[in-house]
C-alpha cells in the first residue's frame, strides 16, 4: 500500500510518497514559490534527485507537477497515480472540533473553512492542497486530514482555558490549543517503545526545538499541558517568535510606536525571538557563528532561550508529580548537542544524569539514550517523523 503525505503551505506543497508494507519512503520533494515563479525539487530512495524551474500559479498546476514526478522521467517511482492508495493531509488546527484525524468528505472540508479564523494563514493553504488533489485524484480517493493539535486535546480545562472573561471562550474559542501535535505524538510513542513499556504507564516531556518550538507534558499516553497556546506564538522564544510575555510589553509597544494590530503580529511572530535579541538570525547555525565571534547578544538570545526551555521542563514535572522521561527532538532538539547537555545539567535535582560522549555523538539523525544507568530520569534524543504518523494515520481510515 503506497500513501501519499501532503503539507501544503499557503506558496508551497511538500509531499512524500511511503510505502506501507515496510514505511520506507519512495520519494519526497517541495513545491516552492506556487503563485510566483516556481520551482519543484524531489529526490528519490535511491539517491535520483531533480529541480525543476516552472510556472504554477496555483495548487492544483502543482500537484499536476508532483504526479509527473512521481509517474515520468528519471526519478519516477511509480507507473500511474492509481499505485497510490490514499492521501493523508497536514491541516494546522482543527480547534476543538476535531480531536483526531478524519477521512475527508464535503463536511469535513467545510469544518476545516469554519476554523479558518483560528488559522488564517495555515487552514487555507490546507484546503488548497486538498481541493487540488480531489481535482487530481478525483473523490474515490480516500484522503485523511491530521490535525496538527489533535494529539492535545486532551488537556484539562484548567490547562487549556485562559483567565479572560469566559465568554470570548464561549464566542470566539480562545484557549489553548497546542502545536505540533504529530511530531508530539510520533516521538512519545517512541520512547515507551523504546523503554518496553506501555505509554500509559509513563510521564514523558517531549521537547520539540527547531526554528518553531513546543514542549508537552504526557502523562499516561495524554497530553496534559503544551508550551504553545492559542496561536504558535505562545510558550518559550523560538526563531523570530517572542514566546510568552507579560501582555502590557504589546500594548505598551504598540502605543508608543504607532503600531496596527496586523504590525503588532508581525512584530511578535516573524521579528522577535532569537531574531530580534540577536540582531543576526533566526538560524540556530548563523546564531552559533555569531558566538563564535564573539557576539553578546547572540550569546544573550541561546541563554535566554535555553533558561526557558529549563523552566518549562521543570514546571511539567510539577505538572506531573515527576517525570519518567524527557526527549529531544526537532532540528535544533536533534543537532545542538551543546543545548541539550546545558539543559540536562541543569535538570540534576530531577536526577538526571547524562553521558557527554553519547550525547555528543548524536546529531544528524541519530537517535540515541544519553543518560547514564544511574540516571533516575531517561532521556533521549529521536529524529521526529511526522510524515509517517500522517501516513499512519491514513492508512488506518482509508
Amino acid at each position: 500500500m503506497k500513501i501519499l503525505v501532503v503539507n501544503a503551505g499557503s506558496s508551497s506543497l511538500k509531499y512524500q510518497l511511503i510505502d506501507m508494507t515496510n514505511e520506507s519512503v519512495l520519494a519526497k520533494g517541495n513545491c516552492e514559490r506556487i503563485g510566483i515563479d516556481g520551482v519543484i525539487k524531489g529526490k528519490t530512495a535511491d539517491g535520483r534527485s531533480f529541480e525543476k524551474t516552472v510556472d504554477m500559479p496555483n495548487h492544483t498546476v502543482a500537484f499536476n507537477e508532483v504526479k509527473a514526478a512521481l509517474t515520468t522521467g528519471d526519478c519516477a517511482v511509480i507507473a500511474s497515480m492509481e499505485e497510490i492508495a490514499a492521501v493523508g493531509h497536514r491541516v494546522v488546527h482543527g480547534g476543538s472540533k476535531y480531536t483526531q484525524s478524519v477521512r475527508i468528505d464535503d463536511e469535513v472540508i467545510k469544518g476545516i473553512e469554519e476554523l479558518c479564523a483560528l488559522a488564517p494563514l495555515h487552514n487555507p493553504a490546507g484546503l488548497q492542497g486538498i481541493r487540488a488533489c480531489i481535482e487530481i485524484f478525483g473523490k474515490e480517493t480516500p484522503q485523511v486530514a491530521v490535525f496538527d493539535n489533535a494529539f492535545h486535546s486532551t488537556m484539562p480545562a484548567e490547562a487549556y482555558m485562559y483567565a479572560v472573561p469566559y465568554e470570548y471562550y464561549e464566542k470566539y474559542q480562545v484557549r489553548r490549543y497546542g502545536f505540533h501535535g504529530t511530531s508530539h505524538r510520533f516521538v512519545s510513542a517512541a520512547v515507551a517503545d523504546r523503554l518496553g513499556k506501555n505509554i500509559e504507564d509513563l510521564k514523558i516531556i517531549t521537547c520539540h526545538i527547531g526554528n518553531g518550538s513546543s514542549i508537552t507534558a504526557v502523562k499516561n499516553g495524554k497530553v496534559v499541558d503544551t508550551s504553545m497556546g492559542f496561536t504558535p506564538l505562545d510558550g518559550f522564544m523560538m526563531g523570530t517568535r517572542s514566546g510568552c510575555l507579560d501582555p502590557s510589553v504589546v500594548t505598551f509597544i504598540q502605543e508608543k510606536e504607532g503600531l496596527s494590530a496586523a504590525e503588532v503580529d508581525t512584530l511578535l511572530n516573524k521579528k522577535s525571538g532569537m531574531l530580534g535579541i540577536s540582531g543576526v538570525s533566526s538560524d540556530d547555525r548563523d546564531i552559533q557563528a555569531a558566538i563564535a565571534a564573539g557576539n553578546e547578544r547572540a550569546a544573550l538570545g541561546r541563554k535566554m532561550q535555553w533558561y526557558q526551555i529549563r523552566k518549562f521542563v521543570g514546571s511539567y514535572a510539577a505538572a506531573m508529580n515527576g517525570v519518567d522521561a524527557i526527549v529531544f527532538t526537532g532540528g535544533i532538539g536533534e543537532n545542538v548537542a551543546e543545548m541539550r547537555a546545558d539543559i540536562c545539567k541543569n535538570l540534576s535535582y530531577l536526577g538526571v544524569e547524562i553521558d557527554e560522549a553519547v550525547n555528543s555523538a548524536a546529531i544528524l539523525g541519530k537517535e540515541a539514550k544519553f543518560s547514564t544507568d544511574a540516571s533516575k530520569v531517561d532521556v533521549f534524543v529521536i529524529p521526529t517523523n511526522e510524515e509517517l504518523m500522517i501516513a499512519r494515520d491514513t492508512k488506518a481510515l482509508a
